[in-house]
């Protein structure tokens, strides 16, 4: 099994959003094979706990304006380490020590990353 045309879309717009407040190693990784709940995990890094919140902030306006709810945000008073669910995609959003620490790529390393470049983004409803 792999990931879903709507959780590579929605992926599309977490790692675009990411990008354009300059988070760092956007990564986007197909975790559909391993777990049953969620198809991607997208996973960005910030160099403040400032940035870490910019750059959550622009996820979820970004998947708002596409409809796109998140289930559930942990992490947030600490400013270091946001998940946002949102039920196909789980973005994480790492301050950059965090990220080096915890080396979430290595834990999913047995699981392809994906090249959104072709993917198109949906659009408003």
């Amino acid at each position: 099994m792999s990931a879903t045309p709507r959780a590579l879309s929605l992926a599309k717009v977490a790692v675009d959003a990411a990008e354009d407040k300059v988070a760092r190693d956007v990564v986007a990784i197909d975790v559909s094979d391993h777990l049953a709940l969620t198809d991607i995990f997208v996973i960005a890094s910030a160099g403040s706990e400032r940035q870490v919140g910019a750059v959550v902030d622009e996820v979820e306006d970004r998947m708002r304006d596409i409809g796109a709810k998140p289930i559930r945000r942990e992490g947030e008073r600490e400013g270091r380490w946001v998940l946002i669910d949102f039920g196909d995609i789980v973005v994480h959003v790492q301050h950059e020590d965090e990220r080096e620490y915890y080396q979430l790529e290595r834990l999913w390393k047995d699981c392809p990353t994906l090249d959104l470049s072709g993917v198109q983004a949906p659009s408003a409803p």
